[in-house]
C-alpha cells in the first residue's frame, strides 16, 4: 500500500513535530516539513506531494500565499491550519480548514475530506469550502 505523502508547512517547531508524528501513526508520509513560505514553493516542486497541511499563517511569508502560488502550476489536495478565523476571500477552491485547536479525529476527518476520501460524511461540513 502506498502511504499518501503529505507537505507540512508550520512554523512552530513543536507543533509541526507533533503534526509529523500524527500523520506518520496515521499512514501518511510526511515528505517535507517547512516552517516558512518560500520553502513551503520549493518543497511543493520538489516533492510533488499528494497533499498539503498547511499553516495559514507562517512566522516567514504565508501558508495562503504559498498555496496559491502552488496551485498555479498544479492542483494539490489542502488543508489549511489556523487558530484564527479565515475570510473566505483569502482561500483557495477546494480548501479544507482545519481549527486549532483541533484533535485526532478532526485531523483525520479534513485528511479524508481534502482527498476525496468519505466524502460524503464531510462535505458539508463547515471546513470544507469548495
Amino acid at each position: 500500500m502506498i502511504r499518501p505523502r503529505v507537505l507540512l508547512a508550520e512554523d512552530d517547531a513543536l507543533i509541526s513535530l507533533h503534526l509529523s508524528d500524527l500523520l506518520a501513526q496515521m499512514g501518511y508520509d510526511v515528505c517535507a516539513a517547512v516552517d516558512d513560505e518560500a520553502a513551503m514553493v520549493v518543497a511543493a516542486a520538489q516533492y510533488r506531494p499528494d497533499l498539503m497541511v498547511v499553516d495559514a499563517r507562517l512566522g516567514a511569508g504565508s501558508g495562503l500565499a504559498a498555496v496559491k502560488t502552488i496551485l498555479l502550476t498544479e492542483f494539490i489536495p489542502h488543508i489549511f491550519i489556523s487558530g484564527l478565523s479565515l475570510r473566505d476571500e483569502e482561500l483557495t477552491p477546494g480548501a479544507v480548514i482545519l481549527q486549532k485547536p483541533f484533535n485526532e479525529f478532526e485531523l483525520e476527518r479534513a485528511l479524508r475530506s481534502a482527498l476525496g476520501l468519505g466524502a460524503a460524511d464531510t462535505t458539508d461540513s463547515p471546513e470544507h469550502r469548495p
